[in-house]
C-alpha cells in the first residue's frame, strides 16, 4: 500500500490531540515527512518524537510548500489564517496532484469563504475540509435512520449544546488559547464551536432554506452572544429550534442533547461521547444503538486518502463547508438585523461521483 508523505503546518492542540491520534492509526497509508510552526523549538520537540531530522522542520511556509516529497499538507493554524495560508498551498501545490487538508471553518469571514470555495477548482488541486463532525460515526449513523424512516416522517428536532468557555479558558483546553479568548473573526466561539453542530445538522437533514435568531449579547470578546437561539426550517421541511450557550453550564443529567421527533418515534443523542444512540418508538419498543466515539478524524483521514489515491470522493469539500460557514454567518446577521434569513439557495447538495477528485464538483451550498 502507497504512503503518502505529509507535511504539517501548525503543531499546536489541534495537531496534538486531534490529528496525529490519527495519523497513528493510519501509519500503513500515511507518512509525516516535515514540520511547519512559528515556534521552532515546539517543531523540533515534534520532531525529535516523530524520528525526524531538524532538516525536515520549517519556520517559513513557502519553504515547506516547496518540498517535491510532500503528497499532503495539513493545515491546523488560527482560524482567522486559514484562507490566507490554504490560498498559499493551492497555488504552490496547483495541478500536481497533491492534496490539502484545512482545518474548519474555511475561512474567518464569508468573503474570504467564497474565495476559498473555489481555490479547488481555480488550481486544480484536492481540498478537504477537516469537519470531524460531518465523519463522526454516530451523525452518519443518525442520518441514515432518518433517511431510512427509521422513526417514520421526521416532524422537528430539538438540539441544546451547553460548552463552558469561561471555565475551560484557565484549564489545558482549546480555549485556553488566546486567539480563541480575543478572536479576529466574526462570531467567536460560535464560529469556531457552533460550527460543528449546524454541521452535523445540515449533514442529517441538508440545507436549511430559512432560519430566524435571537442572541444575549455580552461583553467578554470570545463571543458577541453568551447564547444564541436558532429556529430553523430545512428545506426537506423539517423545522427544529437550535440553542448554542458557550458561557455556562448544563448540571443536570441526563443533556438535552439531540432529540429528533418523527410519526413513529424518536431518536435521543445525548452528547457526542457517550456512545449510544438512543430509539423509543410510538409502540414502546426502544433501541440502544453503539458507535464508536470520536471517529471523525479517523475518518476524514481515510476518506482523503482514498481519494488521492482514487477510489472514492472527498465528502466535505469546500463547497459543502461554505454552507456550514454560511449558516453561522447568517444566525449572526438574523440577531443583528431582527429579521428572518435565506440560508441555502439549492435544494440539495450532492458531488458527482463520476468525475475525478482535482475537478471539486458540487453545487456550492
Amino acid at each position: 500500500m502507497r504512503k503518502l508523505k505529509v507535511g504539517i503546518i501548525g503543531v499546536g492542540m489541534a495537531f496534538e490531540r486531534l490529528h496525529y491520534p490519527a495519523y497513528q492509526k493510519l501509519t500503513d497509508r500515511y507518512e509525516i515527512a516535515a514540520l511547519c510552526d512559528l515556534d521552532k523549538e515546539k517543531a523540533v520537540k515534534w520532531a525529535d518524537r516523530l524520528n525526524l531530522s531538524h532538516d525536515n522542520v520549517y519556520t517559513d511556509i513557502e519553504k515547506i510548500l516547496a518540498r517535491d516529497d510532500l503528497d499532503v499538507v495539513d493545515i491546523m493554524v488560527p482560524l482567522e489564517l486559514n484562507y490566507k495560508i490554504t490560498e498559499a498551498a493551492a497555488k504552490r501545490l496547483a495541478g500536481q496532484k497533491k492534496g490539502i487538508i484545512c482545518e474548519k471553518p474555511l475561512a474567518p469571514t464569508l468573503d474570504q469563504a467564497r474565495a476559498a470555495r473555489d481555490l479547488a477548482q481555480k488550481y486544480n488541486v484536492p481540498i478537504m475540509i477537516a469537519e470531524n463532525f460531518r465523519y463522526n460515526q454516530e451523525i452518519d449513523m443518525i442520518r441514515d435512520f432518518i433517511r431510512t424512516k427509521r422513526i417514520g416522517e421526521v416532524i422537528y428536532f430539538i438540539q441544546n449544546r451547553v460548552i463552558d468557555f469561561p471555565g475551560d479558558m484557565v484549564q489545558d483546553k482549546f480555549p485556553a488559547k488566546e486567539w480563541r479568548q480575543h478572536p479576529e473573526f466574526p462570531g467567536g466561539a460560535i464560529t469556531d464551536t457552533g460550527v460543528h453542530d449546524l454541521a452535523a445538522l445540515r449533514h442529517i437533514f441538508g440545507p436549511i432554506g430559512r432560519l430566524q435568531a435571537f442572541g444575549r449579547p455580552q461583553t467578554a470578546d470570545f463571543a458577541p452572544y453568551s447564547v444564541v437561539n436558532v429556529n430553523l426550517q430545512f428545506r426537506s421541511g423539517v423545522t427544529g429550534q437550535f440553542s448554542f450557550y458557550c458561557a455556562g453550564k448544563e448540571m443536570q443529567r441526563p443533556l438535552i442533547g439531540l432529540r429528533i421527533f418523527g410519526t413513529e418515534g424518536m431518536i435521543y443523542l445525548e452528547e457526542r461521547d457517550v456512545g449510544t444512540i438512543n430509539l423509543a418508538f410510538n409502540d414502546g419498543r426502544k433501541e440502544q444503538i453503539p458507535y464508536e466515539a470520536q471517529k471523525g478524524y479517523y475518518n476524514e483521514l481515510l476518506n482523503f486518502y482514498n481519494a488521492l489515491t482514487g477510489s472514492e470522493p472527498i465528502s466535505v469539500t469546500p463547497e459543502m463547508e461554505f454552507g456550514d460557514l454560511k449558516t453561522v454567518q447568517d444566525i449572526l446577521l438574523s440577531i443583528k438585523e431582527d429579521r428572518i434569513v435565506s440560508v441555502d439557495d439549492h435544494a440539495a447538495y450532492q458531488p458527482d461521483y463520476r468525475q475525478a477528485f482535482t475537478q471539486q464538483p458540487g453545487v456550492p451550498q
